[in-house]
């Protein structure tokens, strides 16, 4: 063995991981750094896992050989990137059982039998989604029904993990509500328990937001990746395909994404009810809503707050001037005019919404104005469609494509800091209101070698 071998693994047993984890932002910020990019895979996977059927279902039924390609764009994307996800998945595991055993160790046993059932159904949707993907060529021709109820297995088996999951994750951020006990020793393996705790006040709404997310912002990023594979395509069918594809991920991203607002106040006003009656510290006082409101004086995750709002309100915006320079596709250029008349009601609106003269006149005019943005865009958004049997696929103009672009880039920002402010609102604990489970990193409950 050469002297530079072994000076290399001299200075290896010197090193100090807890040390390289301070200065890279503390074990808080390497874990969520990398959980937040499994959830941009994991997304787009669900997302993609519940559109596809329905798409196939859809060209089937009115004769639209395009859709039957979509699906199965998106159906090859999951196979292709389901490795890269799933890596990273592993990885946020190992850092949760490395860097914090307690909370990983009473997680598991609580939740363990839910766990379990979560882990059957992605088992289940892979084999749906495999099955579904390999057999394409011949149970789409033989026997389409069946090879759509194999896209349609996959979509509901994926659907039922997100759900579990998010029951795990809201009992982390409301500590299962204001007068459910949480995790102790007489109730840690408890089925019921877990039942309990996984039906939080914010379980509801927390997995409305994100079904209607996980369907919003990947038709972003579909759109925008259509529009970006247009300016490689050589033949005037592929370019007609993916310009057909641009709107059809327009659509379905502004159509639910009207929905998202009304979700989020929704777990907003959950998680205000959830704070814990009996706090154990200052730190807990006001549950994760008072955090998200900056109410103890930490205005860190108000500030993502505004930051999200801001840049939801772009979204608004741009999937309008969308719809406008779409729609000039039509031989006639028909409907341009009213979604212009639209775009700009939801443009101010969503601007005095984020401006300094939001509550004036009075407390309540920030929602009001937020209300008139989503009624403005449901108006294009229906103009739009009215228009859209005489539209004219395959040259769509630059600045249409570049608005794609930043929808597809800026749709996934939003879902991204999203999750990390809800995350963050439960700061200091990595269980809400329960001391032991802290967002500090911690040594093994028994000891090293036991």
């Amino acid at each position: 063995m050469s002297l530079a071998t072994l000076s290399g693994m001299y200075l290896l047993a010197q090193l100090d991981l807890s040390d390289a984890f301070s200065s890279l932002g503390g074990a808080r910020v390497i874990t969520g750094a990398v959980m937040l990019i499994h959830i941009f895979f994991a997304e787009l996977f669900v997302g993609f896992a519940l559109a596809a059927p329905v798409l196939q279902y859809w060209g089937a039924r009115t004769g639209t050989p395009r859709m039957d390609r979509l699906a199965h764009s998106l159906v090859r994307f999951n196979v292709l990137t389901f490795s890269t996800g799933a890596t990273f998945a592993v990885l946020f595991l190992v850092l949760l059982v490395g860097l914090y055993p307690q909370v990983t160790a009473s997680l598991f046993t609580h939740f363990f039998y839910l766990v379990v059932i979560a882990m059957l159904s992605m088992l289940l949707a892979l084999w749906g989604m495999y099955t579904y993907y390999y057999k394409w060529d011949r149970y789409s021709v033989l026997n389409k029904g069946r090879h759509i109820a194999f896209g349609f297995s996959m979509g509901v088996f994926i659907w039922i993990w997100m759900v579990i999951m998010t029951g795990i994750d809201t009992f982390m951020v409301t500590g299962g509500g204001a007068r459910t006990p949480g995790i102790s020793a007489e109730n840690v393996a408890s089925f019921g328990a877990a039942l309990q705790a996984m039906f939080n006040p914010m379980f509801v709404e927390m997995s409305l937001h994100r079904t209607f997310a996980n369907l919003s912002w990947p038709a972003f990023a579909m759109a925008a990746w259509a529009a970006f594979m247009y300016a490689r395509s050589k033949t005037p069918e592929d370019r007609a395909f993916f310009d057909w594809t641009t709107s059809v991920g327009l659509i379905w991203g502004a159509g639910l994404l009207m929905l998202q607002p009304f979700s989020g106040f929704a777990i907003a006003y959950a998680m205000k009810l959830s704070a814990p009656v009996d706090p154990v510290s200052g730190a807990a006082e006001g549950g994760a809503y008072g955090r998200l409101m900056g109410v103890g004086g930490d205005t860190f995750t108000s500030d993502l707050l505004y930051i999200n709002l801001v840049l939801v309100v772009g979204l608004f915006v741009l999937s309008n001037v969308g719809m406008y320079l779409g729609a000039g596709r039509h031989p006639e250029r028909g409907g341009r005019v009213p979604i212009r008349f639209f775009g700009l009601v939801a443009a101010v609106s969503g601007l005095y919404a984020i401006s300094p003269l939001a509550e004036f006149p009075f407390l309540y005019m920030r929602y009001i104005m937020l209300l008139v943005m989503v009624l403005a865009t449901l108006g294009a958004l229906v103009t739009y469609l009215r228009g859209r049997a005489s539209f004219r696929y395959g040259s769509p103009g630059g600045g249409y494509r570049a608005v794609l672009l930043a929808l597809g880039v800026l749709a996934a920002v939003v879902a991204l800091n999203m999750g990390w402010m809800k995350s963050n609102s439960r700061a200091p604990y990595t269980v809400y209101n329960q001391p032991g489970y802290t967002v500090e990193s911690s040594p093994p409950p028994t000891g090293f070698g036991r």
